[in-house]
């Protein structure tokens, strides 16, 4: 099956909500190295005005990879997840995660281009509280590789 081109311009509204949790946090900067205090102490992020532990930046792919996965498992969509490769992801923060937000991300496919027998889809995922407070914006670029490649 190919990649549908008329997937760009295509949204998929927020569902699931993520509860940022304090053990959460701390096991995603375990995993990934990350060393700031913030993100393992109450203290030392209250002491950076914050109201909770700080997740480490990238922690907004838990919640942007579950909005993903709605593009993933449409079946008008044509996309075969053993043949992705992630090509590219970037952030712009609008405030911290902290433990206690609970988040939800609406899906947008910004771009979907023919490349050989694959395709190249950019999406963007709109993370947001449930009460519509801004947190972040992800950028995804997956490769869709065609068969045979």
């Amino acid at each position: 099956m190919s990649i549908n081109p008329d997937l760009q311009g295509r949204s998929y509204p927020a569902a699931e909500v993520y509860d940022v949790g304090r053990e959460k946090i701390r096991e995603f900067a375990q995993a990934v190295k990350a060393t700031n205090p913030a993100h393992f102490d109450l203290e030392a992020a209250k002491a950076l005005g914050h109201k909770d532990l700080v997740a480490p930046p990238t922690f907004a792919i838990i919640v942007a990879q579950r909005a993903d996965a709605q593009l993933v498992q449409d079946p008008d969509a044509g996309i075969d997840f053993s043949r992705v490769v992630h090509a590219d992801q970037r952030f712009t923060h609008h405030r911290a995660i902290v433990a206690g937000d609970r988040l939800v991300a609406e899906l947008h496919v910004d771009g979907v281009r023919a490349m050989g027998g694959g395709a190249m889809i950019t999406t963007r995922s709109e993370i947001s509280t449930v009460e519509g407070e801004k947190v972040a914006t992800t950028t995804s670029s997956i490769l869709v590789r065609g068969e045979g490649q």
